[in-house]
C-alpha cells in the first residue's frame, strides 16, 4: 500500500473512532491536533528535540523557582 493510502486509511480509522454527533469542526481538530503530534515526533525523530534537561531549566525560571 502506498503513502497516500496508508495516510486515507488512518484517516478513516480516525473518523470511525469518533462519537456519531462529531461535527466537521471535531473532525478537523483531530486532524489538526494528529498533525502536531505527528510534526513532533518527526522533529524528535530527526534530533530536533530540547533535551529533559534544559526543559526543567526553562520550567524552573518561567514558574520562578
Amino acid at each position: 500500500m502506498g503513502v497516500m493510502a496508508d495516510v486515507k486509511e488512518e484517516v478513516i480509522r480516525m473518523v470511525r473512532a469518533m462519537p456519531d454527533n462529531a461535527t466537521v469542526d471535531d473532525v478537523m481538530a483531530e486532524l489538526y491536533f494528529k498533525m502536531q503530534v505527528d510534526a513532533g515526533l518527526r522533529e524528535l525523530n530527526e534530533g530536533k528535540g530540547i533535551p529533559h534537561g534544559e526543559v526543567e531549566r526553562q520550567m524552573s525560571k518561567w514558574l520562578g523557582r
